[in-house]
């Protein structure tokens, strides 16, 4: 038998919300498929600290040491301290984990626009209209702009919430300015986590299409879908390229299986037929179900981005 999955990579590069635990929940069946593999938990939630992600990791089940962590507070305070010198000003907006990454970098946090002279932007649920303000204040005044990520909504067991990304947008809306970027689909925590790892070969392991995978993908790294989260198989259908995963499976198990049983193509007893903008995949007595996701997957790929992007999943 083929070895698994996992076993081709130094370093899996795993996203926590959505693929670990959705808010206070694990994912079912996530730490035991973890469990022994070379991981990082990769988040682009910069509202709590390395250390405190790392004990509700433990605290799910996870074994994950403070060191296995990589956020993208961490990740966007190293990319502003590489765009400005130390001692800089910074408006901080986002929460005290954030604020102690850009002090643990040697920039001085401020609370007026009138005295930054840089703005980061990291997830807080107390972030309001007032501190903002300040920020578009600042930005507009010509200060240095950082976003730890850009995620639109944030995954909990309620669903999806406002992300970080919406609250840049605003700011970015009332600027008319574009931030650096530090977390996911952008490369600068990809970096990080291997430098911290010591590693030189990721796997990629996320929910989200538009960060995990196509952040993975921009790094260079093969790239594994699970889709326990935001996205699932018929937006994998409709993706560009850009977002399209090496691997797809349906929970993290997939990464102990051989990589065959996880890489989109032919079927055997699944026949795919496009009509319009619509893909029906059909499968024939006795097929798999579990297989009709790769048939699918892979009849979308052989069309065009264009042809592609309207596309209409159907399984029968």
């Amino acid at each position: 038998m083929s070895a698994p999955l996992a076993a081709g990579y130094d370093r899996l590069l795993v996203d926590l919300d959505g693929t670990a635990y959705a808010g206070a929940v694990a994912i079912p069946g996530a730490a035991e498929a973890l469990d022994g593999l070379p991981v990082t938990y990769v988040t682009n939630n910069a509202s709590r600290s390395p250390g405190d992600v790392a004990q509700h990791l433990r605290d799910l089940g996870f074994a994950a040491p403070d060191d296995t962590v990589v956020t993208s507070a961490q990740a966007g305070a190293g990319l502003l301290a590489s765009l400005v010198p130390a001692g800089t000003p910074v408006l901080v907006v986002g929460a005290q984990a954030l604020c102690q990454e850009v002090e643990a970098r040697g920039l001085v946090p401020v609370e007026t626009a009138e005295e930054a002279r840089a703005v980061i932007q990291g997830h807080n649920p107390e972030t309001g209209w007032a501190r903002l303000s300040e920020a578009a204040l600042a930005i507009r005044a010509g200060a240095v702009w950082v976003a730890t990520n850009t995620d639109a909504t944030l995954p909990t067991e309620r669903g999806l919430l406002v992300g970080n990304g919406s609250m840049v947008a605003a700011v970015r809306h009332a600027t008319e300015r574009e931030p650096h970027v530090a977390g996911k689909p952008f490369t600068p925590i990809f970096v990080d986590a291997m430098r911290a790892a010591g590693a030189t070969r990721a796997l990629v392991v996320g929910d989200r299409l538009d960060t995990d995978i196509q952040g993975g993908n921009a790094f260079g790294a093969d790239t594994f879908l699970v889709l326990t989260g935001v996205n699932d198989v018929q937006d994998v259908v409709a993706a560009p390229d850009v977002h399209q995963p090496t691997f797809v499976a349906d929970t993290l198990a997939g990464l102990r299986l051989p990589p065959a049983a996880s890489r989109p193509g032919p079927r055997d007893g699944w026949t795919a037929t496009v009509d319009g903008d619509e893909l029906t995949v059909t499968g024939a007595p006795g097929a798999n179900p579990a297989d009709a996701t790769y048939a699918a997957i892979a009849a979308a790929r052989a069309l065009s981005e264009e042809r592609r992007s309207g596309l209409r999943l159907t399984i029968r």
